[in-house]
């Protein structure tokens, strides 16, 4: 990642993190109160509310992405440089045009940029080429961005900022474009072989519409890499129509029916400090509407990623909202637990059952019932700091087991995810850590766990992110997909332009259902660099095989890359159709959601888009599918013995596809592990308008209940321990949006 002169803030890490420890303290044990507040503090949606407002006061001098205070330091420190100090007014000019780019205030970065530049030549024998090529970089990016802002962010179409770029993706106001391609150019100068700069000069030179005639051709990315080898339809983005696209930065998404009306409702939430979580309730016409006082959640802001589940029984689905991720220990924060009455209204419980007593920096988390008690358990992945097992009494209550059950890690967690690797009916928990080995705890069925990643050789890749276990060939074990993150744009670039390069693969582990994998990600296509954030999985095409969604990115405003999709072809590869389906956006992605979101069979997708500055905020994404002509089955399941999310349970689905018998299995949870899926299972039956035989496995008593002689094209309940299945009558709709033709492939250039 790119890297600028430093200076040390005023307010001191170790010194934020002591003052924030007592806030945090007095507020929590109603220090500091008077008599008659004292009451209501007791309260623990409203003592929830008060600490989240204390840190979004304290956010312009403590935040390291969202504060302000190296800003306003270089703004001092440049006040009082006198005119002949060159070298130091060049360095702070810069770290002041830094700062100012990453707060949104693009056209005072560039007037910046543009007055230490002058000072560059002048400098040229002081600097290294490597300083002297940075500025340029975050010039360049900074001019870029402010193109971007002017044209894809405020004048939103469906094609804005989605590669190729053309059409409505095309800049109409260039001024900004225009002049990130001169200091591009100057950067080409100084380093031809500077791979990020001949990256972001073909897709500057693109938002143009001058691709590729006026990209030298030393530096043009073919204009084949910029087709889908395979046909896909175009998927459209209708969430500004819709009304579902919050402006703002990255955060996470839930996809579930929250009011129990059989319509499927969205729930995003920001990091942003002082950006509350919204709810858009689906009202089955083909329209949402934007709730947050009605949905209790005034004042529950921040929150980089969400995680859900009944984790009480009571039939109503409950939301984990994580907060504190990257920040380090200025991090600290305290997730919120926020309890669902089943009408779609929440309020925060996180103290009332246990969950507050400790606060470490995280964004991912997942539940299960690790030890079939039917009762959902709870692991936290921190990052600096243990991690946390919360164990359920089965009375609403936690209790944090993590020391004694070997589970606490230790290492910097990005992504966590429970599964039954080995088929021995109790959930096992894979951890991928950043810049470190990853985990595999494998489940001793006594409240224990053992790490033996090592040596079934799944401890890879050493800089990974979001992680998931999938049937990805449907042959009824459990397989493991653990991205990669290596955040610099550089290396997508050497991709492109078909240049080695040092980034790690992600890997795709295959499982035998006997507790062994073998990594098989280079034969089954998926070995490019992709440097994924949010991602998750899900059906596009219905044909029963499970495809990815990876949002991608990195914070700086140079991380411009595309989404990627890949098809999942019969489990034996996977087909990149991110061009011909329109999935390359090139805004940062975050949490992903597949679901059905009128009711017509077909997955559509959710993407929490935006960076991690200020100035990086972009609206949210909903691509809709244009269609498939296969078949489907939806299936809701309920717990009674197991938990009522039945989340573990096993579906397996036969049939006779195209005159071939095959099974299709499905485990019950909501995807990967940044991005959330309805719980409710959707399974694309390909050309099977019938269903042989459902058997559904609960793992909690270890029986197995079969349903047979299904019709396709519906909806069902199936409730554990009783016979048969209810048929969920639930209407279908047209989004509430002109159509738009799809078309198969993208255009020539």
């Amino acid at each position: 990642m790119s890297t600028l002169p430093h200076f040390t803030c005023r307010t001191t890490t170790a010194s934020r993190s002591v003052v924030s420890a007592m806030l945090m303290f007095g507020v929590l044990l109603g220090c500091g109160s008077t008599e008659s507040e004292r009451p209501e503090s007791q309260d623990g949606h409203v003592r929830m509310t008060r600490l989240l407002k204390l840190i979004q006061d304290r956010t312009p001098d403590e935040h390291p992405y969202l504060g302000d205070a190296q800003l306003r330091q270089a703004q001092d420190i440049l006040a009082t440089l006198p005119e002949d100090a060159v070298a130091g007014r060049f360095h702070t000019q810069w770290i002041l045009a830094y700062h100012l780019a990453r707060a949104g205030r693009l056209e005072d970065a560039i007037s910046n940029f543009e007055s230490a530049q002058h000072q560059l030549e002048q400098l040229r024998s002081q600097l290294s080429s490597h300083e002297r090529e940075q500025f340029l970089l975050h010039m360049a990016a900074a001019c870029l961005r402010l193109g971007e802002m002017e044209n894809c962010i405020h004048c939103q179409t469906g094609e804005s900022c989605v590669l190729p770029l053309q059409g409505g993706g095309i800049h109409v106001q260039q001024e900004g474009t225009q002049k990130s391609i001169e200091v591009l150019q100057n950067l080409l100068e100084e380093n031809p072989d500077h791979l990020t700069a001949r990256w972001l000069l073909n897709i500057a030179t693109m938002a143009l519409g001058n691709y590729p005639a006026d990209v030298p051709e030393t530096f043009r990315v073919s204009p084949d890499r910029f087709r889908s080898d395979v046909e896909f339809p175009r998927f459209t983005d209708i969430a500004r129509q819709l009304g579902v696209n919050p402006f703002n930065l990255c955060g996470g998404t839930i996809v579930d029916d929250f009011d129990d009306d059989g319509y499927l409702d969205i729930l995003s939430s920001t990091w942003d400090t002082a950006g509350e979580s919204i709810l858009f309730r689906n009202n089955g016409d083909g329209t949402f509407q934007k709730r947050i006082k009605e949905a209790g959640l005034s004042g529950i802001c921040g929150g980089l990623n969400l995680v859900h589940a009944d984790y009480d029984n009571d039939g109503a689905v409950d939301v984990l909202v994580l907060r504190g991720g990257w920040l380090n220990e200025a991090g600290k924060h305290p997730n919120s637990l926020l309890k669902n009455d089943g009408t779609g209204r929440f309020r925060d419980v996180t103290f009332e059952v246990g969950l507050g007593n400790a606060f470490f920096p995280t964004q991912t988390a997942a539940w299960a019932d690790f030890n079939n008690d039917g009762h959902l358990d709870l692991y936290v992945g921190n990052e600096d700091g243990p991690a946390q097992l919360y164990v359920n009494d089965g009375h609403a209550h936690f209790r944090n087991i993590a020391l004694a059950a070997g589970v606490q890690n230790n290492r910097f967690a990005k992504g966590v995810m429970w599964g039954d690797y080995n088929n021995d009916g109790f959930p096992d928990l894979y951890v991928s850590n950043y810049q470190d080995q990853n985990r595999l705890y494998r489940n001793n069925k006594d409240s224990t766990f053992s790490d033996v990643a090592p040596e079934l050789g799944v401890d890879g890749p050493i800089n990974s992110f979001p992680v998931w276990f999938w049937d990805y060939n449907n042959d009824g074990n459990l397989d493991l997909y653990v991205s990669s993150w290596w955040p610099d744009v550089k290396y997508v670039a050497a991709d492109f332009f078909d240049l080695p390069h040092e980034a790690e693969p992600a890997a795709l582990y295959r499982g035998d259902g006997q507790g062994r994998f073998e990594e098989v990600a280079a034969e089954h296509n998926l070995s490019a660099v992709s440097q994924p954030m949010g991602a998750n999985f899900g059906d596009l095409d219905n044909d029963g095989w499970l495809d990815i969604y990876l949002g991608t990115g990195y914070p700086e405003y140079e991380a411009l890359m595309p989404n990627l999709v890949y098809r999942n072809a019969g489990g034996t590869k996977f087909e990149d159709v991110t061009m011909a389906g329109g999935f390359g956006h090139l805004q940062k992605g975050h949490g992903v959601a597949f679901a059905d979101l009128n009711n017509n069979g077909q997955q559509d997708l959710y993407i929490q888009m935006g960076g991690a500055y200020p100035g990086d905020k972009f609206g949210n994404l909903l691509l809709k599918n244009p269609g498939f002509r296969n078949h489907w089955i939806g299936i809701r399941l309920v717990g009674r013995t197991s938990n009522r999310s039945a989340i573990g349970s096993r579906i397996r689905v036969d049939i006779v596809d195209d005159g071939r018998p095959r099974s299709i299995y499905k485990w019950v949870n909501s995807g990967g592990s940044f991005g959330a899926n309805p719980l409710q299972q959707q399974i694309g039956l390909g050309s099977a308008a019938t269903i042989d035989r459902i058997e559904v496995f609960w793992p909690t008593t270890g029986k197995v209940q079969i349903i047979e002689d299904v019709a396709a094209d519906q909806f069902l309940e199936i409730t554990e321990g009783v016979d048969g299945y209810r048929r969920r009558s639930l209407k279908s709709f047209r989004f509430s949006v002109p159509e738009i033709a799809s078309r198969a492939q993208v255009d020539d250039f």
